[in-house]
């Protein structure tokens, strides 16, 4: 089956798919085509190589750290930089995810091997009040241990190192240098050069050793494709900075300055290899390959079948079963006397329907769980066929926002069909509550986090421009559909019900400790929980420790299986509660499956204490803010998926029943 099938061999198949229609035309998917690279000599169609480049332009990124959620562009820490060429455009996901991608200095013409070829120098004089303080920021970029990005040809240019087990991990990032402590203990990247010993000393990576490697394409005159950038930083105190060597001892530059000049040279080398087994359509494998996990993957998909096994095996049991003997039983009474004798879920007929409390606040959270659910299954969908692999920088965003903005209509369709059942009048209100309520929390909780990115000079900090874009999306599409949504809904007539609703509601009966609210509430979330929570230590670590997340088949399987997961434990909770008499099931319902967002919330905030190492007020603070957009976002979708399916249930069970 296809889910199975991660982000990698999706996009293979896609390719071998495209390539096919090559005799008609050549069709890729946008940032997925790829580019023929050739010798200065070759290059230029009057030479037989068509569409060919012989220079390699190498991209930065921003720069991001394990220990700080504050992202910071490449020009801020005063690197060598490019001034003159101008920026590439950026997608709307990669703006509000923070890349900032900018041209660099170091540029390569194809198969042209450079040996310790200087970029620039930094002289720092630390009795100027502005040269002191770009040292000192330099110098918190190495204690935090933030990382260099770079890209080549839309490819990570990666560090590889040995780890545990003799594996060999490919990190897309390296870091800007490290640190030796007070008392002589080396931190991060230190570890890696016995040279790194001075105590209370930065070592800054000033030097890097790339290695291109490139496939020649076959049966086509189009020169060469690159399949891999690999690279090694290391660090030198060159004596000659003009006429650089590459040899001596570390470049370190002391936490406690007496004062003076710092001078800073960067230089390169860059090598070329043929790889004649990596195909470009695989290029990415041996950085996907090198993160591990992938067994761990298939417990958690066990695990979660388990689960959804056993709950299956409860509901079918009840639905066959006890529900069936019960139905049979009800139907089969004539007479008044054992009309009058009627017990369990039957005796609540007449207030099973009943419009609940704070009906209106429940269809608006029915309708934007409704606009999510749809929005999270076509993205997931898409990213599974590869479309919005990690080499589509900022697609998956990009198709969130848009998916988001164009499914105002059925939020607004959702929210009124069920208002209007609910027996609400006030219609105008409800239309207005959908279109902003929930939106608008999210949108105040990112503002402040922006704020917040503003006040610290981050390159996450959305551009003011940018932000008027989303309003823009907001108020002049979004809003419009889902006012076109809730027209639609009042429309049409309310829904109707299988049984009448008494006059006069029915008392309920004093309920046990398990067929009270809250227990049941909480308990309902156990099970969905358990089914994510392994696949969810994968996506906070893409997020927070800035891992590549592209196993967009194992998260859509586990997307199924939380559906069919919080239904069902609904669905059987939500049975156990009429045979209790307690005929309150909506809100219930809701609750119970979007409980499983504080059961997130609360695994977010262990993660934060157990496997982060962020440090600073302003870090915990987007950390708590951006995890409290996220637990709303999975409250709406986890509840929406609860009542409908416990809706769908109770409406079955009262049309098959025979009611006086």
């Amino acid at each position: 089956m296809f889910v199975f099938c991660d982000a990698r061999c999706t996009l293979r198949v896609f390719l071998l798919l495209t390539s096919t229609l090559r005799s008609a035309s050549t069709f890729y998917l946008p940032g997925l085509a790829p580019v023929s690279f050739c010798e200065k000599n070759q290059a230029g169609k009057d030479q037989g190589v068509p569409d060919c480049r012989s220079e390699i332009e190498l991209f930065v990124n921003r720069l991001d750290s394990v220990e700080s959620v504050l992202p910071y562009e490449y020009t801020v820490f005063d690197f060598c930089a490019q001034k003159s060429e101008k920026r590439p455009s950026e997608n709307l996901g990669q703006v509000l995810f923070g890349e900032r991608i900018e041209p660099s200095p170091y540029k390569f013409e194809f198969k042209k091997e450079e040996q310790c070829k200087h970029v620039c120098t930094k002289t720092y004089d630390t009795k100027k009040t502005e040269d002191r303080q770009k040292l000192e920021f330099l110098k918190k970029g190495m204690l935090l241990n933030y990382q260099h990005h770079w890209i080549v040809d839309n490819m990570p240019v990666t560090w590889c190192y040995d780890v545990e087990d003799g594996q060999k991990f490919c990190n897309p990032g390296f870091p800007i240098g490290c640190y030796v402590t007070e008392d002589g203990r080396p931190k991060d990247a230190c570890v890696v050069n016995s040279e790194f010993n001075d105590k209370d000393t930065f070592y800054i990576f000033n030097h890097v050793d790339i290695t291109i490697f490139y496939h020649m394409v076959e049966h086509e005159a189009a020169g060469s494709r690159l399949v891999a950038a690999k690279m090694e930083p290391k660090s030198f105190k060159h004596t000659h900075i003009d006429n650089p060597d590459c040899s001596g001892v570390p470049m370190d530059v002391k936490n406690k300055f007496a004062g003076g000049e710092v001078k800073i040279a960067y230089t390169y080398s860059v090598y070329f290899k043929e790889d004649k087994n990596i195909r470009w359509a695989s290029r990415w494998d041996y950085i996907l390959e090198s993160m591990p996990h992938t067994n761990i993957q298939w417990f958690s998909i066990m695990n979660s079948l388990v689960i959804v096994l056993f709950l299956s095996g409860m509901v079918a049991m009840i639905m066959l079963r006890t529900l069936h003997k019960d139905i049979a039983r009800y139907n089969q009474m004539d007479s008044i006397e054992d009309a009058q004798e009627e017990f369990g879920w039957k005796l609540v007929h007449g207030d099973v329907f009943r419009p609940p409390r704070k009906g209106m606040l429940l269809s608006v959270f029915l309708g934007s769980g409704t606009q999510i659910f749809i929005m999270t299954f076509v993205t997931l969908f898409f990213a599974c066929l590869g479309f919005l692999s990690p080499a589509n920088r900022g697609a998956l965003m990009t198709c969130a926002m848009v998916l988001w903005v164009l499914l105002g209509t059925p939020a607004g369709y959702v929210a009124a069909r069920f208002y209007k059942s609910f027996g609400g009048e006030k219609w105008k209100t409800n239309v207005l509550l959908t279109a902003f309520l929930c939106p608008g929390i999210v949108f105040a909780d990112f503002f402040v986090m922006n704020l917040i990115l503003w006040g610290e000079g981050s390159s996450a900090a959305i551009p003011f421009g940018t932000l008027v874009a989303i309003l823009a999306l907001w108020f002049c599409i979004s809003v419009p559909l889902t006012f076109l949504g809730a027209y639609f809904g009042f429309k049409k007539n309310a829904i109707e019900h299988p049984v009448r609703t008494n006059q006069i509601p029915r008392q309920i009966p004093e309920q046990s400790f398990y067929t009270k609210a809250l227990p049941g509430i909480i308990m309902g979330g156990i099970l969905p929980f358990g089914c994510i929570f392994i696949q969810l230590f994968f996506i906070l670590n893409s997020i927070w420790s800035h891992q590549m997340y592209y196993m967009f088949g194992f998260l859509f399987l586990v997307f199924i299986i939380l559906v069919i997961t919080c239904s069902e434990a609904t669905v059987l909770l939500c049975y156990f509660h009429l045979c209790a008499e307690d005929y309150h099931w909506q809100w219930r319902s809701f609750l119970t499956s979007g409980f499983t967002a504080v059961y997130f919330l609360v695994y977010a905030i262990h993660y934060f204490f157990s496997k982060l190492q962020i440090t600073g007020l302003a870090s915990t603070m987007l950390y708590l803010g951006y995890t409290l957009i996220m637990t709303l976002i999975f409250f709406l979708f986890t509840g929406t998926i609860g009542f409908v399916a416990c809706f769908w249930f109770v409406t079955k069970i009262y049309s098959v029943v025979k009611v006086d």
